[in-house]
């Protein structure tokens, strides 16, 4: 069993001992202490809570929204929704922050509190320390009988959520109506089996083969969208002779897309393909006007890829620190049009502020319409290149800190990034060694235009660090 409480939200495993998985009484302690610290100097105050399908997400939910109101906060509940809805109503609400009740691509036995702020965005890490000393400190005050809450239920936010992404003038409706496409959909039997054969329907695609899209929270395979875990997609797609697959996690922030041969297209391509087009079909005036540039944002280990298609059009990339709130915090500093993650995760801040699979779908067909090319040929218009992911084991006894260092002076001449870990960079390859917050483990990740050259590099530093460790 497991309980891991960190500055985002609180995510475990159902089941267990109080403080060691994620059960009722851990669930309701730091609901109130969010909902205390949101309340804070406010006459009133309104949380959207929303969940994805997982077989516990309704008994998690009642323990949440009756937390809220019995804290005085008034709620709206969208019931079965996505991530990226619930960041959207928050805004639309006016609310003063969001629960999101979804582990994302973590198996059924999983589920989190991911919380936000009133701009519908992760909480940052201040206000996320604060909740932890909140709940830890049993200093919480529940509201009286005259002052509960209130309770609202409101299913329309997709349907919302479809309509603003249809707002988007880089989302070309008349394109991917007379491309005619057929799309295969994994959506895990979560909230994307709602979501997004909807968004298609609107965007003029009729020919949809749904699998895995009812929202039962039985995931018929490991949730993430890796290329192992897609084996029936990638069938299905070739079986019916579709142009596309599209697979979302469950609660659709994250897009991986299958091309028509059933070949993977790449998730840290997902994100390539959909930033160049954005940037090439993003005009001056238009970027003027909403205060952006044609500069692109990613975390440290996702490809080089961005970075070339960014500075392509003349543009400037920057990778941050890994961790949404990073890159959204990156993209604002540098007015960026576009950014996210090598896993599969859009940013459109035209839209809003967090990773979106289902605005991502939208733009990536409009690209795709508009190519005149099939979707692996897209594919192999983008440079190649292959990452490396390889981890090395710690002991207690290791200093961290001290390991880091000595890697740092050995490759002193070569440009580095120490803002998340140690980036090192050869020209067009590079190796990022990332201590992970979660396992006593340090995570190696490479890229090379060769998969032998990727592996050979992460092997390399992982030598390294063993024989520093014998010294």
């Amino acid at each position: 069993m497991t309980l891991i409480k960190s500055i985002s939200g609180i995510r475990g495993t159902i089941g267990g001992k109080a403080g060691d998985s994620l059960t009722p009484g851990d669930v309701v302690k730091y609901t109130a202490a969010f909902a205390h610290l949101m309340k804070q100097n406010k006459s009133d105050c309104k949380i959207v809570v929303g969940r994805d399908a997982r077989l516990s997400g309704d008994m998690v939910n009642r323990l949440v929204t009756g937390t809220l109101i019995g804290m005085g906060v008034d709620v709206i509940d969208l019931g079965l929704s996505t991530t990226p809805t619930v960041e959207m109503a928050v805004v639309m609400e006016n609310a003063n922050g969001g629960i999101i009740l979804t582990a994302s691509h973590n198996p059924k036995q999983w589920n989190a509190l991911k919380l936000l702020n009133a701009k519908g965005e992760f909480i940052s890490d201040e206000v996320g320390k604060e909740i932890l000393s909140l709940a830890d400190g049993n200093k919480i005050d529940f509201a009286e009988v005259d002052e509960l809450g209130s309770y609202t239920q409101d299913d329309s936010y997709i349907q919302k959520h479809i309509e603003a992404i249809l707002a988007i003038d880089l989302v070309d409706i008349n394109a991917i109506k007379e491309a005619k496409f057929k799309v295969v959909v994994d959506a895990v039997n979560s909230t994307g089996g709602i979501a997004v054969p909807a968004l298609l329907r609107a965007l003029g695609v009729n020919d949809i083969i749904e699998i895995y899209c009812t929202p039962d929270g039985r995931f018929p395979h490991n949730p993430e969208p890796l290329p192992e875990n897609l084996t029936a997609i990638s069938g299905e797609v070739k079986r019916n002779k579709a142009d596309l697959g599209i697979v979302v996690d469950p609660d659709v922030d994250r897009l991986a897309l299958v091309s028509e041969d059933g070949s993977m297209f790449g998730e840290e391509y997902t994100l390539v393909a959909i930033s160049d087009y954005v940037l090439r079909n993003s005009t001056e005036e238009k970027l003027t006007r909403l205060g952006y540039e044609k500069n692109t944002v990613s975390n440290l280990s996702s490809t080089r890829a961005l970075r070339d298609v960014t500075e392509k059009v003349g543009g400037n990339y920057q990778a941050s620190a890994v961790g949404e709130v990073n890159v959204v915090k990156l993209m604002k500093e540098t007015n960026a049009v576009i950014g996210g993650e090598g896993n599969g995760g859009i940013i459109f801040p035209e839209l809003h502020y967090g990773r979106d699979a289902m605005v991502g779908i939208a733009l990536f067909l409009s690209h795709l319409a508009k190519s005149d090319k099939i979707c692996s040929m897209l594919r192999e218009s983008y440079p190649d290149y292959f990452i490396a992911k390889k981890k090395i084991e710690l002991t207690p006894d290791i200093n961290i800190d001290d390991l880091m260092a000595k890697i740092k002076a050995k490759y002193n001449k070569q440009p580095i990034n120490d803002i998340d870990g140690l980036k090192i960079e050869f020209d067009k390859e590079w190796v990022h060694l990332r201590r992970s917050n979660t396992e006593p483990i340090i995570r190696i990740y490479a890229e090379s235009q060769s998969e032998t050259t990727a592996n050979s590099l992460a092997e390399k530093l992982i030598m390294d660090m063993k024989q520093f460790l014998k010294d």
